[in-house]
């Protein structure tokens, strides 16, 4: 199992500490560093201006919002940024969810696996220009049939230093997990439980029975989940740094009725709970929604307790079908957490 670093996106301005992190992430060796996108820093900047300080850690968005960009201009992007970084970079797309696409991009958000089918598929042809682009789906249209009718099929200009740029899936769902193994090179799961290992695996598996063309092989897919990472004296001071967090993507991310990060959690068993956060949150008790959170659900998602007690948790996380684990934490705190991954070579 490998290691990166979640740079996230941003709230009121840049995280301190990133800079920081990333340079610690690249001299000790980790695999990766990621950044993401909600409705306010983009993705791919910071990602370029910190990981040009880098040369062996590969560089990831996770994840690029597809409302945020047409097909073509999130392959320019990614074309871009692979050359900049001699082929370190890692495209992660996902589809968001309707709060935000129909709020902040103005674009309708039905038939969002549809919507990510056709989205990868140009930006496969983009990045393989191997003929000029032209597609025609239900959503997405190249070239344009209206207009001026003077658009034309174009490739390219600049050739890929990788054809076979890996385009990893953001998924949450079932349907939407099976389809980042059908069509993709990577599933990038926001919260993931070891103990739900055998149901992952299945979705996966139903996926990958549905591969075709030329994809990587299923044996080289790869499953990079952002993990919550927090130690202290005792597992309930560690998992009270980690309770505003989940508080959030299960109160305040979304509507009131799609919500997929609550979503994914009630179906590991805790929807009473989720009810009780949601409530708590929409009624403007944020810090009564964080302590609604038990330390079993942060235990379940996170590496969270005493330094010995993650060690311990650490090891059942190796034996599931993640193959990355994204430290998602305080990034001034990532440099005094690289102890923790002596474990690394072992698992």
């Amino acid at each position: 199992m490998r290691f990166g670093v979640h740079l996230g996106y941003w709230s009121a301005g840049p995280p301190e500490g990133a800079a920081e992190a990333v340079r610690a992430a690249d001299d000790a060796g980790l695999d990766s560093v990621w950044t993401a996108e909600a409705y306010g820093s983009d993705a791919f900047t910071p990602l370029a201006w910190w990981g040009a300080a880098t040369s062996r850690v590969r560089l990831g968005t996770a994840i690029a919002q597809m409302s945020a960009r047409t097909p073509t201009a999130t392959a320019m992007a990614a074309l871009t940024l692979d050359h900049l970084s001699g082929g370190r970079f890692i495209l992660g797309v996902g589809a968001s969810g309707p709060q935000v696409v129909e709020g902040w991009y103005g674009q309708p958000y039905p038939r969002p696996l549809e919507r990510t089918r056709e989205y990868v598929d140009i930006i496969r042809q983009v990045v393989r220009r191997e003929a000029p682009v032209s597609f025609d789906g239900a959503h997405y249209h190249l070239p344009h049939p209206g207009g001026t009718g003077q658009g034309k099929a174009l490739r390219s200009t600049v050739h890929p230093l990788r054809a076979d740029l890996p385009i990893h899936l953001a998924a949450q769902g079932p349907k939407n997990t099976a389809l980042a193994a059908e069509i993709a090179d990577g599933w990038l799961p926001a919260f993931f439980s070891p103990r739900l290992n055998d149901e992952y695996t299945e979705l996966l598996a139903t996926g990958f029975a549905r591969r075709t063309g030329d994809l990587r092989p299923a044996e080289e897919f790869e499953v990079s989940a952002s993990v919550p990472v927090s130690i202290a004296a005792d597992a309930e001071a560690a998992a009270d740094r980690v309770r505003p967090h989940l508080a959030l993507y299960i109160g305040g991310m979304g509507s009131a009725s799609t919500n997929f990060h609550r979503q994914a959690i009630a179906r590991m068993g805790y929807a009473a709970e989720c009810d009780e956060v949601q409530r708590r949150y929409a009624g403007g008790d944020k810090a009564g929604a964080a302590a609604a959170i038990p330390l079993e659900l942060v235990q379940d998602v996170g590496l969270v307790g005493t330094s010995d007690q993650v060690r311990s948790q650490l090891r059942t996380w190796s034996e599931t079908a993640l193959t990355t684990l994204i430290i998602q934490t305080d990034l001034r705190a990532v440099p005094d957490l690289l102890p923790l991954l002596e474990l690394r070579e072992e698992l």
